[in-house]
């Protein structure tokens, strides 16, 4: 007899609705998560695509500018799943000294393609809670909506915070919820429906990872919160900007000697 298929609806990492009802205060999210994204690998970027009507491609270009990627730089992306940041800032910086891509699923870092990428580039498997690298060691962190997934926020900026340089730039994209009443509304219907059925049409979504992507961001933090998070960890100059009409959200961050500023006001949106 054959072994039952990961993901099947016994699977015990499943999220299920019980789960799914406050998914960020769940003991087993790391697991969980993990099981998710190495289920999705193989249609990720395609769901991505289609799904933000190719907008998601704009966000990450803006990222990677706001990072202001220097020849010489060490770049460290977080979460990079299948590759589409690092290959941003490869086009971007091709002479960069190093590119760093982390991401946990090793089926997500199975689907990453690099070719044409003249910067030298490594990947590695591991927990963006417990970097393998030395103390202040990287130039420029991006984390492209990944930082909603992690078990522990405060412990992940904690971790970008050791690895990063003095003047280091810290990027993050990350899912929100509208503010606006019109636009809240039709997102969540957009995001929790529409979605989900989408990722189903293109491959089984037996994890019901889109169902979770709808109910991690309902629950998680508010823009400012997270900022906050960032200013308190350590980081200056934190700025943040929405786009997509608040429904995703460019944060940027400083490493400095110098207790200079705090949280800055979000500019008007321009994307």
């Amino acid at each position: 007899m054959n072994a039952p298929e990961r993901g099947a609806p016994s699977d015990p990492l499943k999220w299920d609705a019980a789960t799914l009802r406050d998914p960020h205060r769940q003991p087993d999210k790391a697991a969980r998560v993990q099981a998710m994204f190495d289920a999705v690998a193989p249609t990720y970027e395609l769901v991505n695509t289609l799904g933000s009507f190719g907008r998601d491609a704009a966000w990450r270009r803006r990222a990677i500018a706001a990072a202001q990627i220097r020849p010489a730089d060490v770049v460290l992306d977080l979460c990079c799943g299948t590759g589409d940041m690092l290959r941003l800032a490869a086009r971007t910086v091709p002479t960069a000294r190093l590119l760093v891509g982390l991401d946990f699923s090793a089926r997500m870092l199975a689907h990453v393609h690099l070719c044409g990428i003249a910067a030298p580039v490594c990947l590695l498997r591991a927990d963006a809670l417990r970097l393998p690298l030395c103390d202040d060691c990287v130039d420029v962190v991006t984390c492209a909506f990944g930082v909603r997934n992690l078990a522990d926020v405060d412990r992940g900026l904690r971790e970008i915070y050791r690895v990063a340089r003095d003047g280091a730039r810290v990027v993050i994209l990350e899912f929100a919820l509208p503010q606006r009443a019109p636009w809240r509304t039709l997102y969540r219907l957009y995001v929790g429906r529409v979605l989900p059925l989408l990722a189903t049409f293109i491959r089984r979504d037996r994890m019901r990872a889109y169902r979770y992507l709808a109910e991690s961001i309902r629950t998680f933090e508010p823009a400012p919160v997270l900022a906050k998070r960032l200013v308190e960890v350590g980081f200056r100059e934190v700025v943040w900007w929405p786009m997509n009409l608040g429904g995703v959200i460019l944060y940027r961050a400083c490493k400095v000697a110098a207790d200079t500023q705090g949280v800055v006001l979000p500019e008007q949106e321009r994307a």
